[in-house]
Order: structure tokens, then sequence, then C-alpha cells
């Protein structure tokens, strides 16, 4: 009896260097690349002989579903995200419909995220306890994000935002680091990183309080510092440990 089986790949932030090697693997051998049609288009030059089949944003359970449809009928099938997988990536949508397609194996196989990609462009600004948030309430009421910021806030976490403004959410950076600012000070060591693995990579290391007003956009991947935070020479470094002889 032929294997059914759907991958989940997360395909790191775009450079095909930054792609992990078990994940071009399962693509090459794959029948079937299944996605949001941005992140489709990444891989199309890297994987020409491939079939594709692609939804815009906002139908993720119509992919989801098409996709283990195809795996169910026999074919090798891979659901590709940007990142991680299981970091605010189709990992979980595809687990939860799997159950109506009980011959399916679900394997998932982990990428690189934008706070890690992000992070080594930056120098280590999480190298201490951090906590990473989505400002996106497409999904998640903005009651819970605001208390989650202010708990991350509050516990002096050094802290990764993820979808931190669009057409539609212009003003919610700002918000989430006044917020912020009822813990930390304005003068905690902030970065940006935007279009990280892609053609217009950029990063800038300003503060909170010049963070607030910063024009971000849904490629900007933002990085708040906690108290020990510092900018060394460019780079935004958090200390591993409050308790540690900077000497040695």
């Amino acid at each position: 009896m032929q294997e059914k089986i759907i991958y989940v790949v997360g395909i790191g932030p775009g450079k095909r260097e930054q792609m992990t090697i078990q994940a071009e693997q399962v693509l090459k051998m794959c029948d079937v690349i299944v996605g949001y049609t941005v992140y489709v288009d990444l891989l199309r030059e890297q994987f020409p002989e491939k079939e594709y089949y692609t939804t815009p944003m906002k139908q993720e359970t119509k992919r989801c579903l098409e996709a283990l449809r195809m795996a169910d009928a026999g074919k090798k099938v891979a659901m590709v995200c940007s990142g991680d997988a299981g970091v605010y990536g189709m990992a979980s949508p595809i687990l939860e419909l799997a159950k109506d397609f009980p011959e399916v194996e679900v394997e998932v196989i982990p990428g690189v995220t934008a706070a890690l990609a992000g992070s080594a462009l930056l120098g280590a600004p999480l190298a201490h306890d951090f906590a990473v948030i989505s400002l996106s309430d497409l999904l998640t009421p903005m009651e819970q994000i605001e208390k989650r910021l202010l708990c991350a806030a509050q516990g002096d976490f050094a802290v990764c935002l993820y979808n931190p403004s669009s057409r539609k959410r212009a003003g919610y950076l700002k918000r989430a680091c006044e917020l912020m600012m009822t813990y930390k000070s304005p003068d905690t060591v902030c970065a940006v990183a935007r279009q990280i693995g892609r053609e217009g990579e950029e990063t800038q290391i300003l503060t909170l309080e010049e963070l607030k007003e910063f024009q971000a956009d849904m490629f900007t991947t933002v990085f708040i510092g906690n108290a020990e935070t510092e900018n060394i020479m460019g780079n935004m470094v958090t200390p591993r440990g409050y308790r540690y002889e900077r000497g040695q």
C-alpha cells in the first residue's frame, strides 16, 4: 500500500542558503508544493518541475484541506511556509484538520524563523529569556495581545514582534511601544530588521522612544531589548545573564 504523507516545511526567511538541508531534500522528493502565493514564488525557480497549488492570504483552511486531499490521493505533498512551520506557521492547522484524513501521516520539517534570522543580522538581541509576540489581530483579540505585551514588559523579557504593521494596522507598533514603556525605559535598546534574507534586507538600531514613531511594514521584524541590552559597536547585544563578570 502506498504511503500517504504530507510534509509541513519551514523554508526559512527567503534565501536558499538559509533553508535547511532537510527542507530542501523533502521539497526535491515531493510531487506537489502547496503554500501562500508569496512564499511559493520563492521556490519556483529552484524547483521548476514541481506541481504547485497556491491560495492568497486568509485562505489557510482551503489551502490545508486541498493539500490533505492530495496527500490522501497518494501524492507526496509539501505544505510550505516562511520561517519555521510551527512558529505562526502551517503545522498547527494541518494537524488540526488531519484528524479527518486518518490515513495521512503528517511530518513537520523545521526552519529558521524570522526571530532567529533577524537576531543574527543584528548581533545577539535574544541571548537571554525572550518572548515572541505577533501584533496581528486577525486571529487573536487585541485585548489578549495587549495583555501579553504588558506581561512581557513587566517580566523584562527581550521581545521580538512579528507583524508589527500593515495598511489596516498602522498604529499597532506605536501602541505596543507605549504599553512596553509602562515597564521599560524609553531608552531601551531596540532594532528593526526588514526583508530578512531577501532583496532589500536592512537593519536599524534605535531606542524604544524612537521605535514608537518608526514606520514598519509587514516585512519588518521588531526587536525590543531588556534592561541589560546594549548597543555595542552597532550590534544589539543582550547579555546571556544578569550575573557575570564582563571580563570573563
